[in-house]
């Protein structure tokens, strides 16, 4: 006989949009996103909360979506990368990774991005060690990081010159 699973009916709001889903209580986060959802811009790397990949926010704060299970997400706001730009523009951070080199293969490039929002919310003008600080959970294999710093540099630039936030 298989294994009965429970289920958790998970009300919360993805990317601004209410969801009503019931979910496995073992069903990670970036699970749900990419399989229940079709967001697959949450990318899965590790499994483990080792590098970063699956970076997503979570009332504003960017956390591993490996690590965390959806039925754990009641009533929270979660953004993925497909969140930052609307239908025909790119965000600041976004345009900074494609003018700045800042993605190679660009597998890491979401969970990049996501992570380097979530600092930009709290700080928006760090310096560049505290970018280095707000990026240090996520690992890229293709770069020195360098293109990376420089394409969150950009955005800072850019939404200076728009004169908001991201």
């Amino acid at each position: 006989m298989g294994e009965k699973r429970n289920k958790t009916h998970l009300h919360c709001t993805v990317n601004g949009k209410e969801r009503d889903n019931f979910v496995p209580d073992n069903m990670l986060l970036v699970d749900y996103l990419r399989e229940d959802l079709d967001l697959t811009g949450t990318k899965i790397g590790c499994d483990g909360g080792e590098c970063g990949c699956c970076t997503v926010l979570i009332g504003g704060a960017p956390q591993h979506a490996c690590l965390r299970l959806a039925a754990t997400c009641q009533e929270l706001d979660i953004e993925t990368i497909e969140s930052l730009s609307d239908a025909s523009r790119l965000s600041a951070l976004q345009r900074g990774f494609h003018e700045k080199l800042g993605a190679q293969c660009g597998f890491c490039t979401p969970g990049m991005i996501m992570a380097a929002e979530g600092l930009l919310r709290q700080n928006p003008n760090p310096s560049e060690e505290q970018i280095r600080q707000g990026l240090a959970s996520n690992i890229c294999r293709c770069t020195g990081y360098i293109k990376i710093i420089e394409s969150v540099q950009f955005a800072i630039g850019e939404l200076k010159l728009a004169g908001n936030a991201t």
